[in-house]
């Protein structure tokens, strides 16, 4: 199922939760909706599943006006960050629950609802536990069996609300990778809403930056990364060193490091402010050519690369430097005079 929402609009208040957002869910692909907390993306999500409605727009499913269609009308399976499980009932009944309380006409046998439910803990790899009780569970089965819940009814779309949140890092790792596969092989169409910008790229097809309640930057994960659509995308999405400076013809100057600028071709000296990441500036021994002189201030390993932090004579300026690091001695020392040299950057006025 394909979901379009059209000029949306949501205020709680004084507060403006959805400032005219429109967008396009293709069916089947899997979508995150990224931004900081209070930006608006989990309102988009609960109008979607109709848990909320809008003060003005629409949200169409497959072409059809759902906008004040009733949530269980909707067809959507719904995922919470804390599991919301029934704490008296066990895996199983769990798992059943949206099928058990159908009305009568539409409610399956007992035993197709039995083999259904089997099957999806299966799917989620815990068909062992379905006699225990959500209490007897790690945080991450119960997330498994949350989506089990939700996939019970064999909803047309699932709505995820920072499905991983509430699990520590390991797990959160592992149980992205689970629903990436398990959403490749269902091809149900899912949107997810995070704050965690390493979960949306591993995770989705595609990405909504959202930010005080406007669209920043919809595209592919690597589409965000590499081509940030404006300031907030580029300092949101990954690391980025933040300078101030100028720019004229086709050039920047950002605390002294020189970088290329083409947009900005005029002949006078515009501010500018230039985003570099730490990956893109390399670090050469003091006595070669090219680059700013810099004092490393700190070098520390980081799984396989080393985070140096180097100042610029300045004073007042950090840079972060991202380097491979495949073992042996550190090739820089604290207090060592070097150079920066930066490979890309984008700048952009103001």
């Amino acid at each position: 199922m394909s979901i379009q929402v059209r000029d949306l609009r949501k205020t709680f208040g004084h507060f403006k939760a959805l400032d005219e957002v429109s967008l396009t869910f293709n069916s089947g692909e899997l979508v995150a909706l990224l931004g900081p907390s209070g930006c608006g993306k989990t309102t988009l999500l609960r109008i979607i599943a109709g848990l909320e409605y809008p003060d003005s727009g629409a949200v169409l499913f497959s072409g059809e006006d759902a906008t004040f269609t009733h949530v269980r009308e909707r067809g959507v399976g719904f995922v919470f960050q804390h599991y919301a499980l029934f704490r008296h009932m066990t895996v199983f009944d769990n798992v059943a629950f949206g099928l058990t309380v159908r009305p009568r006409r539409q409610r399956p046998s007992r035993g197709e609802i039995a083999e259904r439910v089997h099957r999806l803990l299966e799917l989620v790899q815990l068909d062992w536990l379905a006699d225990r009780y959500p209490d007897q569970l790690s945080g991450g089965q119960r997330q498994r069996i949350a989506l089990a819940r939700a996939l019970a009814v064999e909803p047309k779309v699932l709505l995820l609300d920072e499905p991983f949140g509430a699990l520590d890092a390991r797990v959160r790792k592992d149980l992205r990778g689970w629903l990436r596969r398990l959403h490749d092989e269902l091809h149900v169409t899912s949107i997810f809403v995070t704050h965690d910008q390493e979960e949306a790229m591993e995770v989705a097809d595609r990405i909504v930056v959202i930010n005080q309640g406007r669209v920043e930057q919809v595209g592919t994960p690597r589409e965000i990364y590499n081509a940030p659509a404006s300031p907030f995308v580029y300092g949101f999405i990954g690391d980025a060193n933040r300078l101030s400076g100028h720019a004229a013809d086709g050039w920047a100057e950002l605390a002294g490091l020189r970088v290329p600028a083409p947009e900005f071709g005029q002949p006078e000296p515009r501010p500018v402010t230039g985003y570099i990441r730490p990956h893109d500036i390399q670090l050469q021994t003091a006595d070669q050519g090219e680059g700013v002189a810099v004092r490393v201030e700190s070098v520390a390993q980081v799984g396989a690369a080393l985070r140096v932090s180097v100042r610029i004579p300045d004073g007042d300026t950090s840079l972060q430097v991202e380097l491979p690091h495949s073992g042996g001695g550190w090739p820089f020392q604290v207090g060592e005079p070097v150079k920066a040299l930066p490979r890309a950057a984008r700048v952009f006025a103001g």
